[in-house]
């Protein structure tokens, strides 16, 4: 904490995602205003991944082959970019109806996002030694984890208390903040290549290094197959409504308790970060958060689904973490952009793709025994792991700094 380049990447992490979550709350609420169709809400998520998927191996090969402070100050100021546009357009200075400029905005959001991650990831490894990597992915988040908490709350109240208009201009105003957080930060650039291999030939040497790198690519699928089979999060509103008969104001607590946990494990691992044993813990810990899932679904008390959740955000804690540090100590300081950009398509994915194969099971087996059976995959997917990827399993920290 004593490193001021850290402390201004740490504001640079905040700054983006509370940006991000604040324009994300208020464009839902702006779409379904004018809308007043639920389809309508779906087509903002798929705006803005296809988009990022389209963008993210690119924005990776020029992390890896710029400079990475002067691109994510022009990533950020893109961030400001969409808010402001749509703060504009919603007090009428342009001439322009409907909902289809939201959409193009939230495209161009997307764009701008493929390179918020890569820089951080490229950035981190060049403020902070090898020796304080696990540490620092504890502290990266724990920011991460309150800005995705803050954000949401932050966004419904500017909307409710000054407007769509306030909102988004503070939206521009915290993207705006993160520019300068980069600005002010003395860190030092890897020397830049003489001869740049071609684009595609890069790109593809990210994905056989990935794909190389048994530690990396178990831990990697390990995050994406539990979170995009087993996760329990996009069903809160149907269990809130049909399960546990709970009113709209459960929802938020419902929807904290994991971001807590993660926040609260990410802390200890912070002062007590992990060493010896790591990739037993990593596997111990997503097959706790299957059971979690379980339990969750089992439970009928309120109360007691937030506690469940509370775990389930430790469990999910330890393996963001974990898969950080790995990331950052096994990857080459010259392909650190195109190797985040991948971990971002890996991770990015599952979530949005998850609440899909989660609504279609819930739809065939039935709310309760979809997440049951996600669940009960989850632990299939840490035996498959487990089994396969040996040197995960053996792995220790210690061997890689």
């Amino acid at each position: 904490m004593r490193n001021r380049g850290f402390l201004s990447l740490m504001l640079y992490r905040i700054c983006t995602m509370l940006s991000y979550q604040i324009v994300a709350v208020t464009v839902g609420w702006h779409v379904y205003e004018v809308t007043r169709q639920p389809f309508a809400l779906g087509l903002i998520g798929l705006a803005e991944v296809l988009p990022y998927f389209c963008v993210a191996p690119f924005a990776g090969y020029l992390v890896d082959h710029l400079p990475r402070r002067k691109l994510g100050m022009v990533a950020c100021l893109g961030l400001a970019l969409t808010p402001l546009l749509l703060m504009v357009l919603t007090i009428g200075l342009l001439p322009i109806v409907g909902v289809w400029p939201i959409y193009v905005a939230i495209a161009f959001t997307g764009m701008v996002r493929a390179f918020l991650g890569p820089v951080y990831n490229a950035l981190f490894a060049r403020v902070l030694p090898r020796k304080q990597f696990t540490r620092g992915a504890s502290l990266g988040s724990v920011v991460f984890q309150t800005g995705l908490v803050i954000g949401p709350a932050l966004g419904g109240a500017l909307v409710g208390v000054a407007g769509k208009a306030a909102a988004y201009g503070t939206g521009a105003a915290i993207a705006l903040l993160a520019v300068a957080a980069l600005a002010s930060m003395r860190v030092t650039e890897p020397p830049q290549l003489l001869q740049r291999a071609p684009i595609f030939s890069s790109i593809g040497e990210g994905l056989r290094f990935v794909f190389g790198n048994q530690i990396m690519l178990a831990a990697m699928a390990l995050d994406m197959f539990s979170v995009l089979l087993g996760g329990a999060m996009s069903m809160l509103p149907a269990f809130i409504h049909d399960i546990l008969h709970y009113g709209p104001e459960g929802l938020g607590i419902l929807r904290g308790a994991p971001a807590l946990g993660s926040i609260v494990v990410a802390l200890w691992l912070a002062r007590h970060p992990l060493q010896k044993h790591a990739g037993r813990v990593l596997l111990i810990a997503v097959a706790c958060f299957g059971l979690c899932t379980i339990a969750f679904a089992l439970s009928r008390q309120f109360w007691l689904s937030a506690a469940i959740l509370v775990a389930y955000g430790m469990c999910d804690g330890v393996s963001v973490v974990m898969r950080s540090t790995i990331m950052q100590l096994v990857t080459p300081d010259d392909m650190r952009g195109r190797v985040s950009s991948i971990n971002g398509i890996f991770i990015g994915s599952s979530n949005e793709l998850g609440a899909f194969y989660d609504g279609v099971m819930a739809r065939l087996l039935g709310l309760v025994p979809a997440v049951i059976v996600g669940g009960f995959v989850t632990l299939g997917v840490v035996g498959i792991t487990t089994w396969k990827a040996p040197r995960l399993r053996r792995l220790d920290l210690r061997d890689l700094q």
